[in-house]
């Protein structure tokens, strides 16, 4: 794959970086993606937010984008939710060089055997995740198999909520910087945030009290749930099991709001039939797969934006044709701010 880069200053989508800017130290630069006569990806600079270096935002098609934006303003912010995945999209994928922990991975439950199985599990049914011979109602139950032993290795080995506080601190994770203005922009505009992960929901509740310090009501966490005895022990899980092949709306009846442990007391701006109601569709995801997190949602418009993290140069064709904004090189959340800034202004 080749890339030729042309200056065309500037194009409408540069407008978003005007919306809620940042300081001038942040550095984006806007690229279009698009195929050669000859067959290869062409690249052509389309806006300069800042200054000239990384990360970059690559727009595969900058006219359908441009459409999307002016039917999502018109509609207005009352018909617009964000669904977002967790784990290298509202969190970094790197860190200080090292691959950053996911929500299962950095759980330790303080009993080392049972860190070992649920790593052995990995081992074996991960690549069975990616292979492409199997097919996907197959690798759909295998999935479900792989989840739902290693949800008994965690109650089996005595996981206690003490632990998910432990492994927490201790773990290699961060939040990507824009995530906390995201969150106000959106809760100041009542636009409801679904955070769809096959992880685990009380870690990541966990990590948003720890990391972040601070609740929002129009949050809900779509994902596994844990129950405790009055020990603290994990006895079960809520609900069906929401795996790698499976966390879209349709698993949306099953989710608990985020305030429900966090103390906040004025309740999700919208119930799970309203918020299903809201047909525009602002979709943040790092794997392509992450695409069908709006599969069992009637949208009218939705907008994808893909964080590349890593491999650029193997994943940026497919990645510019899947999504319509692209985020280069484990780039911060405050483009995704200030597109927002602009789906939500008058």
């Amino acid at each position: 794959m080749s890339h030729r880069l042309r200056n065309i200053i500037p194009v409408r989508w540069s407008n978003i970086c005007k919306h809620r800017c940042f300081p001038a130290t942040i550095d984006s630069r806007v690229w279009c993606c698009r195929n050669s006569n000859r067959g290869q990806l062409e690249m052509e600079q389309l806006g300069v937010c800042a200054s000239n270096s990384s990360p970059d935002i690559v727009v595969g098609d900058p006219e359908l984008l441009e459409k999307k934006i002016a039917a999502i303003r018109l509609a207005g912010p009352e018909k617009l939710q964000v669904i977002a995945d967790f784990d290298a999209t509202l969190t970094t994928y790197w860190i200080n060089g090292r691959r950053g922990q996911s929500c299962h991975g950095l759980l330790q439950q303080g009993n080392p055997k049972y860190d070992i199985k649920r790593q052995e599990l990995k081992e074996y049914y991960h690549p069975l995740e990616f292979n492409p011979t199997i097919p996907l109602d197959e690798k759909a139950k295998l999935m479900e198999e792989w989840w739902e032993k290693a949800h008994a290795l965690l109650i089996e080995g005595g996981l206690t909520y003490d632990a998910i506080k432990k492994s927490v601190d201790n773990a290699t994770i961060a939040f990507r910087e824009g995530v906390v203005e995201l969150f106000e922009f959106l809760e100041e505009k009542e636009v409801p945030v679904l955070i769809f992960s096959a992880g685990l929901a009380d870690v990541i509740e966990e990590l948003l009290r720890q990391k972040l310090h601070r609740s929002f009501k129009n949050v809900k966490i779509v994902s596994n749930r844990m129950v405790f005895n009055l020990s603290g022990q994990l006895v079960s899980f809520k609900g069906k099991t929401i795996h790698s092949l499976n966390k879209n709306e349709h698993a949306l009846d099953m989710a608990a709001p985020v305030h429900d442990r966090l103390g906040d007391a004025n309740g999700l701006i919208d119930d799970t039939a309203s918020v299903k109601k809201r047909t525009n569709v602002l979709l943040l995801g790092d794997h392509i797969g992450d695409l069908r997190m709006s599969d069992g949602l009637n949208y009218e418009t939705r907008i994808s934006v893909g964080f590349l993290n890593h491999n650029v140069a193997d994943s940026l064709d497919s990645y510019c044709k899947a999504f319509d904004v692209v985020y280069l090189n484990d780039a911060p959340m405050r483009g995704v701010v200030n597109l927002v800034s602009q789906l939500c202004s008058i």
